[in-house]
C-alpha cells in the first residue's frame, strides 16, 4: 500500500481529528488574511477620503482665487508707492502727494521679479485752481497700466485716459454742468469729456483725470510722478504690507508704502482663513486616518501571532494525541516493513495537506470578511481591490509550514517507537 493511500485512509478513519486540525489552520489563516485585507481596506478608504479632501481644498483654492479677483476688481488699487521725500503726515491730512520721484521707477519695478504686487499705475496728482472754470480741483494724470514682465498679462483695473480726453468726478461734473461728449478747456489746452463718474463719496468726486504726459506738461513735472498705484497679490504671509515694503524697498530704495482700504480686504482675509482651514482639515484627516491604520495594525500585530501560536499548539496537541491513539497501528506498520522515515512522512505529509486545504479555505474566508467589513466606497469594486495573489501565496506557504512544524515532534516520536515494545504492550 502506498504512503499517500495510507494517509488518505487515516484521514477518512479519524475524521474528527482531521477536521479539528483543519479548523485550527483555517482559523489561523482566516485571522491573518482578514487582518491584512482590512488593513488594505483602511488604506483604500484613506486614499479615497484624502483625495476627496484634496479636491475640496483645490475647490476652496479656486473659489478663493475667483473671490479675490472679484474683490480686488471692486477694491481697485490698494497699495500706494510714494516718494522718499513725501511727508506722510501731510499726505494723511490733505490726501495730496507733494513729493516726486522719477517716472523711470515704474519701468524698474515692472522689469523686476517682484511677486507681491501687480497692476502698476504711475500717476501725478495736484490740487489746482482751474482757471477757465474758477474752480478748485484735484488734477490727476494717469497712463495705461504698466505690466510686470514676468507675469501673465491681466485685465487692467483702470483703463488708459487717451490724450486730449478728460474724465470728471461726480462733484465736478455736477458743479460745472459737464457731461460726456462736452468740449472744455483747462490751462489753455482743449479736452473732450469722455466719462463722468458716479458719486463715490471720496476725493475722486472732486478730481479730473487726464493723460499722464499732458498732466506732467501742464504741471511742469516732465518725467516725474507723485506715486505708483499697485494691487497687492493674495499673499498668505502674516504681515503683507511689511513683505511688500521689503520687496519694493530692495528694488526702489527709499520709497514709502501705504496700504489703502483695509476694511475692504477683510473679506479677502476671511477667504484666506477659509482656505487655510481647508488645508488644515486635510492635514488633520490625514493624521487621523494614519493613526487609525496604526491602531488597527497594532491590534493585528498582537491578535494574529496569538491566534497562530494557539492554533499551532492545538495542531501539535492533536498530532500527539493521534500518535498515542495509533501506537498499535504504528507498531504493526513497522513490523510489516514500514521504515521510520515513512512513519515520519505519514504525519508530516498529513499535516502538510491539512495546511494546504486550510490555507485555501482560510484565505477566502478572510478575504470575504475583508469585503464584508471593509466598508469601501461605492465607486470601488471590493472583490477586485482586496484580492491579492501575493497573500494567497503567503497563505499556501504559511499554513503548511505551520501545520508541519506543529506536527514535527509528534511525528518524530512516532518514527522512533520500537515496534516490538509497542506490540508487546498491545
Amino acid at each position: 500500500m502506498s504512503l499517500f493511500r495510507l494517509i488518505i485512509q487515516e484521514m477518512q478513519h479519524r475524521k474528527i481529528n482531521f477536521l479539528l486540525g483543519l479548523a485550527s489552520v483555517v482559523i489561523a489563516v482566516t485571522c491573518l488574511i482578514a487582518a491584512l485585507t482590512l488593513l488594505q481596506a483602511d488604506e483604500i478608504q484613506t486614499t479615497f477620503i484624502l483625495e476627496k479632501k484634496a479636491e475640496e481644498v483645490k475647490e476652496a483654492g479656486a473659489q478663493l482665487e475667483d473671490a479675490m479677483r472679484k474683490i480686488t476688481k471692486g477694491l481697485g488699487f490698494n497699495i500706494l508707492i510714494l516718494p522718499a521725500n513725501q511727508d506722510l503726515n501731510e499726505f494723511h491730512l490733505t490726501g495730496i502727494v507733494s513729493g516726486t520721484m522719477p517716472e523711470e521707477n515704474v519701468k524698474i519695478l515692472a522689469e523686476s521679479k517682484i511677486v507681491t504686487v501687480n497692476h502698476l499705475l504711475p500717476m501725478v496728482a495736484k490740487k489746482i485752481s482751474w482757471p477757465e472754470k474758477k474752480c478748485d480741483v484735484i488734477l490727476t494724470g494717469t497712463r495705461g497700466e504698466v505690466p510686470i514682465l514676468h507675469r501673465a498679462l491681466k485685465k487692467p483695473l483702470q483703463q488708459q485716459v487717451p490724450k486730449g480726453t478728460m474724465i470728471a468726478g461726480y462733484q465736478i461734473q455736477k458743479k460745472l454742468g459737464l457731461k460726456s461728449g462736452d468740449q472744455t478747456q483747462m490751462m489753455g489746452k482743449n479736452f473732450k469729456v469722455t466719462l463722468c463718474y458716479p458719486e463715490r463719496g471720496t476725493a475722486d468726486d472732486s478730481t479730473v483725470w487726464i493723460n499722464l504726459e499732458e498732466a506732467q506738461e501742464l504741471l511742469g513735472m516732465q518725467n516725474l510722478v507723485n506715486a505708483i498705484l499697485a494691487l497687492e497679490c493674495n499673499c498668505e504671509t502674516e504681515d503683507r504690507v511689511a513683505q511688500i515694503r521689503d520687496d519694493v524697498g530692495k528694488i526702489l530704495p527709499g520709497t514709502q508704502i501705504i496700504e489703502r482700504g483695509p476694511p475692504a480686504l477683510a473679506r479677502a482675509e476671511a477667504r484666506n482663513q477659509a482656505h487655510a482651514s481647508a488645508v488644515a482639515s486635510l492635514e488633520q484627516e490625514k493624521a487621523n486616518r494614519l493613526q487609525m491604520i496604526e491602531r488597527h495594525a497594532d491590534f493585528a500585530a498582537v491578535l494574529v501571532p496569538l491566534v497562530v501560536l494557539g492554533c499551532g499548539a492545538w495542531i501539535g496537541f492533536l498530532s500527539l494525541e493521534n500518535v498515542r491513539r495509533r501506537a498499535t497501528e504504528i507498531g504493526v506498520l513497522r513490523a510489516i516493513g514500514l521504515r521510520s522515515i515513512q512513519v515520519f512522512g505519514i504525519f508530516i505529509i498529513k499535516a502538510f495537506m491539512i495546511g494546504v486545504i486550510g490555507a485555501l479555505i482560510g484565505y477566502f474566508l478572510g478575504y470575504g470578511i475583508g469585503i464584508f467589513w471593509g466598508n469601501l466606497p461605492e465607486s470601488v469594486n471590493p472583490e477586485e481591490a482586496l484580492f491579492s495573489a501575493r497573500w494567497l501565496l503567503l497563505s499556501l506557504i504559511f499554513a503548511p509550514v505551520l501545520a508541519s512544524l506543529s506536527s514535527w515532534i509528534p511525528a518524530l516520536l512516532a518514527a522512533r517507537q520500537d515496534p516490538a515494545t509497542i506490540l508487546q504492550e498491545g
